[in-house]
């Protein structure tokens, strides 16, 4: 597999003093230990907003650092969760004395890593909170997960409490938004092909040129299952129709609980979508899809939605959570309120994603 590095294990790096230079009106790089943050970081008295991963995924996290979106982000080697001493750092650097809300993928590495982290940082005086991403409606307790697996609602939540930290909302009032948002999406995906991890060299799994993966995982994780090549149309109404009609998903996360100073077992359910549901509709593309091909999914999803009664008012086109050069795509739809379309529709300005601004 040919690829543009020079030493696989100075992809991440190298990578990030590039973005670095590219954007320095925007952000700053730390490197020992690595983090990305806003380049006016700390603001004060605004609660900060720090998400993070394994690296691979570009630009999330690290391309969505900025006004309107996140404070900072936590790069972890390709497919490797960031460490706590990572998100520690980036919390001291960010903090502005209002509070840090973590933004965290349902992964069991950055479930741990974070909650370590957590733990640090109010030994420290910080206050953190975080808050789960689990809106994969493709499979339950996978390869990487216990659960439901975090994917493109993450960006759609990044975007929302951001927009709600620069409006001056505290940390309990973005945290409760950040959970809602997470209880309205349900996200799901395909691939096409498999991606190459620098180090590695080779793929992480085989699809023949007349197969594809139903459900696959942002690193390759299996999916539902592998089926005979189809159209676009029909790709999508798997896709479409199987976020639309998931029914109410039952589980139990953890959350930090600033009163009884522990954390404490919180029961969820994520309610069905409804006809008259507005919605944002959001195709991503997996790195190495044509913006093209996702207007012809966009297409598709549209008619779907209004077969439905759902009514999409928003949307987002684009690779905003890649796998590498994976060619696929994944489905996100998030139900909207009136506060989420104000705060969706609130400038943001960051490398990867910017309007009004």
């Amino acid at each position: 597999m040919k690829k543009l590095i020079n030493k696989p294990e100075d992809f991440v790096r190298e990578s990030l003093e590039g973005m670095a230079a590219a954007y320095t009106d925007l952000i700053k790089v730390n490197y020992d230990p690595t983090f990305v943050y806003r380049a006016d970081a700390p603001v004060q008295g605004k609660v900060a907003i720090i998400s993070g991963g394994g690296s691979g995924h570009e630009p999330m996290h690290a391309g969505f650092v900025g006004r309107g979106m996140l404070d900072a982000a936590c790069p972890g080697e390709v497919f490797t969760s960031p460490t706590p001493d990572q998100m520690l750092a980036a919390a001291k650097q960010v903090d502005g004395g209002a509070g840090i809300l973590y933004i965290v993928k349902n992964y069991s590495g950055d479930v741990m890593n974070f909650e370590m982290a957590t733990e640090l940082a109010r030994s420290e005086g910080i206050r953190v909170l975080n808050i789960l991403i689990d809106d994969d409606v493709a499979v339950k307790d996978s390869l990487y997960t216990q659960g439901r697996r975090g994917v493109g609602t993450t960006v759609l939540a990044e975007k929302i409490c951001g927009a709600a930290a620069d409006r001056g909302y505290d940390l309990l009032q973005i945290a409760n938004l950040c959970r809602q948002v997470n209880l309205y999406g349900r996200s799901m995906g395909i691939a096409l092909t498999s991606c190459t991890v620098p180090a590695k060299g080779t793929p992480t799994f085989e699809l023949s040129e007349r197969e594809l993966e139903i459900g696959i995982g942002i690193h390759g994780e299996p999916g539902r299952e592998r089926i005979a090549v189809k159209s676009v149309d029909e790709i999508t109404e798997i896709l479409g129709r199987t976020i639309i009609d998931d029914a109410p998903y039952h589980r139990v996360v953890r959350e930090w609980d600033e009163n009884q100073g522990e954390w404490v077992d919180l029961e969820l359910t994520d309610p069905p979508f409804e006809k008259g549901d507005r919605l944002l509709a959001f195709v991503n593309g997996m790195g190495g899809t044509p913006v093209s091909e996702l207007y012809l999914v966009y297409r598709k999803l549209a008619k779907i939605c209004e077969q439905q009664g759902l009514q999409i008012v928003r949307n987002l086109i684009g690779s905003y959570i890649t796998s590498l050069e994976m060619q696929g795509c994944s489905i996100t739809l998030l139900k909207l309120d009136d506060e989420m379309i104000q705060l969706w529709d609130t400038p943001v300005k960051t490398a990867s994603l910017r309007w009004g601004i």
